[in-house]
């Protein structure tokens, strides 16, 4: 993981306020009029994004109504990025840095259970099942943000010292099986090359009061990695089990020892690390061990280095309960996302555009780390980034008991739709007033 030094941030802030040009700056109160005169289009956006959901790279539908929004804007729109990503260039009336807004575009395999009257009935096939699909997770609260921030800043474009690139990306959640996708698609295709842009912003509806925003410095959200062990018993009958090779209770004694990983050789102070098996698979009768288990789980990390030492401990300690079993057995391990990790500079930064959206009182810039993953993460590893949390709870609800995203019964608040526009136009304004983040490459 990254390290900046208190003193480099200094520098850099400084920088910034330097590169603060003589003009004046757009006005708060103009942005709140054009954003208050999209309240009930935003509305109608997410209602309808969040009635036909699509999964990771089949997003064309969703893709095809933002592309038709942004040319009607008279942006420069490129489709079929990464697969399904559409991404729109505006260009603004002179000339300036280049800043990136990003959107994600895809649902989750998840039967939705919220009782609303635009909830999705959608079904179609996911690695070889069929299933039903739902936004729930808020991307479609996402893609009508940054569509009605596309709209407000075009409407200014003539004010604007610089270029905004809108990135509507496919498959965060992750591709399906065999397929590529996402953020590191994007990447790898050279997506965000031309323009390249020197900042990125990303904004996720999450649980939490309403209308507050909250991020840290630094690393935010965990790296995620998807691990799957494959033990190899030998089968015998189940009132018979030193005749075989107990595949069963071996995989107990992984999830043991992996809790005590966890639990016992990290610095959770210094670095919070879980470990968590979240299947067991195994056997068809109840007097039969079986040969096969099959175990999958995920390892979250904040640290480079405790992620990779981790993944060796883990490593031997299957290999050495296994051998003393007399057991063979396999770890596999997939990368999801790495830490996402906001830029000092650009997060000290950005402060102050945060306070002009939500107000001083709504903004916490010292939350504790989050254990979910990102794969906005990606982005911020080419391009300094900033990924900041929209409280979204209903009105009147306990965020300690309020459903979680990827919860059947998550449920954004829609009066938030507003404040996640205005704070990606003053993420984007304010930066290119700026005139950028005159910041050393990592």
């Amino acid at each position: 993981m990254r390290v900046t030094a208190l003193l480099g941030v200094g520098i850099l802030a400084a920088t910034l306020a330097c590169a603060q040009p003589a003009q004046a700056q757009i006005a708060l109160s103009d942005i709140n009029a054009r954003i208050d005169q999209l309240g009930p289009q935003l509305v109608a956006w997410r209602r309808d994004i969040h009635q036909h959901p699509e999964l990771g790279n089949r997003e064309t539908r969703t893709a095809a109504l933002i592309a038709a929004h942004l040319r009607h804007l008279g942006m420069e729109v490129r489709t079929g990025v990464a697969g399904t990503g559409v991404i729109g260039i505006l260009h603004g009336g002179r000339p300036g840095p280049v800043v990136a807004l990003r959107s994600e575009l895809d649902a989750l395999p998840v039967h939705e259970a919220t009782g609303l009257p635009f909830a999705s009935t959608v079904q179609t096939s996911y690695n070889g099942q069929t299933t039903y699909v739902a936004h729930a997770c808020g991307h479609d609260m996402h893609m009508a943000m940054l569509m009605g921030a596309a709209q407000v800043l075009s409407e200014m474009k003539a004010q604007l010292p610089g270029t905004i690139l809108f990135v509507f990306q496919p498959a965060e959640e992750g591709p399906p099986a065999g397929e590529t996708g996402g953020a590191a698609r994007i990447l790898a295709e050279h997506g965000l090359d031309n323009p390249a842009p020197s900042a990125i912003f990303g904004v996720h509806v999450v649980n939490g009061a309403a209308g507050t925003l909250f991020y840290r410095p630094e690393g935010f959200m965990a790296a995620a990695d998807e691990f799957r062990i494959d033990i190899h018993g030998r089968q015998t009958h189940g009132a018979l089990p030193w005749q075989g090779i107990d595949a069963i209770s071996l995989s107990s004694a992984i999830v043991s020892a992996f809790n005590q990983l966890a639990a016992r050789t990290v610095d959770v102070t210094r670095a919070p690390t879980i470990l968590s098996v979240t299947a067991i698979n195994g056997g068809n009768r109840w007097n039969i061990i079986p040969q096969d288990v099959t175990m999958m789980g995920t390892l979250r990390t904040f640290d480079r280095d405790e992620r990779i030492q981790m993944q060796h401990r883990m490593q031997t300690t299957v290999q050495n309960l296994a051998a003393s079993y007399g057991a063979t057995a396999d770890l596999h391990l997939i990368e999801h996302g790495r830490v996402t990790y906001n830029d000092p500079a650009l997060t000290a930064w950005a402060l102050p555009a945060m306070r002009e959206a939500a107000g001083a009182n709504n903004v916490d810039p010292a939350h504790a780390p989050s254990m979910p993953s990102e794969d906005f993460s990606y982005y911020q590893e080419h391009i300094p980034g900033l990924f900041v949390h929209l409280g979204s709870d209903q009105d009147g609800q306990d965020p300690a008991t309020a459903p979680p995203n990827h919860s059947p019964m998550f449920s954004p608040n829609e009066r938030v739709l507003p404040l996640g526009v205005r704070a990606e136009v003053l993420f984007a304004v304010r930066y290119l007033e700026s005139g950028g983040l005159h910041a050393a490459p990592h």
